[in-house]
């Protein structure tokens, strides 16, 4: 007669991944009222270990510097892809990012066998994908991803505020943070802002009615009110520039 232990393991599911190239995929800039949504993806090279790996938000921005650098030089490929401010508008901020990750994977020179996704949500991909929540901190080869996305997107940011320096991009890199939305009040949104969102369309409203000589003054929108907005609208609101 088989012991109870024995039923036990024979009832045990079998996981299994076929051999091969495993991608780890993640974006950067959801949240922001400005720029692009950046994804990437990576495929590291076991024979070639990179130390210090981890959730880019963990990180500061100078080991972001060193760990990409070490990335692009160890890892078998990368790719870095995005959706632009105008797809984010026309299509909404979920489906943007999917589309960018859709990028950074079919951007890869070498096919993966697997795409392991930060998150809860799949971009529609030709290979097997998983979505892994917390994954930039579980997976090395997401949090790869999330470096050299986080990397890209902060340089991208630094060159719109050399364009536009009045809003600060370089500092609060695009998220709706105090300085940010009174830019916006004072200035009103560039071409680089996301006209979707909240707090970009009251500053869109306002220069509106300001050129077409309505009175603005009596429905003044306060930076207070907008912080609302932008919290109902889903933005990501942080009082301090992101690092």
């Amino acid at each position: 007669m088989r012991s109870r232990k024995f039923l036990k393991a024979e009832q045990a599911p079998l996981v299994w991944d076929a051999p091969g190239l495993m991608a780890g995929v993640d974006e950067a800039g959801r949240g922001p009222l400005a720029g692009p949504v950046v994804a990437a993806a990576v495929i590291l090279d076991d024979l070639r270990p990179i130390r210090g790996l981890a959730d880019s938000k963990t990180l500061t921005a100078l080991q972001r510097e060193r760990l990409h650098d070490q990335i692009l030089a160890k890892a078998l490929c990368c790719s870095i892809a995005q959706a632009s401010v105008e797809e984010i508008d026309s299509l909404n901020i979920l489906q943007a990012t999917m589309l960018a990750m859709r990028r950074a994977v079919e951007g890869l020179r070498l096919k993966p066998v697997k795409v392991l996704v930060d998150g809860n949500r799949l971009p529609r991909l030709d290979v097997l994908a998983e979505a892994i929540v917390k994954g930039d901190a579980r997976v090395k080869a997401i949090s790869a991803a999330s470096i050299l996305a986080k990397v890209h997107r902060d340089r991208l940011c630094t060159q719109l505020h050399d364009e536009f320096p009045h809003y600060g991009f370089a500092g609060h890199k695009g998220y709706g943070t105090r300085e940010h939305l009174e830019a916006l009040q004072r200035h009103g949104a560039c071409v680089h802002h996301r006209r979707s969102f909240s707090p970009v369309a009251a500053a869109l409203a306002r220069t509106a009615a300001a050129t077409s000589g309505v009175d603005v003054l009596a429905g003044e929108v306060s930076v207070a009110h907008v912080i609302g907005a932008a919290e109902n609208h889903g933005a990501r609101l942080d009082p301090r520039a992101a690092p």
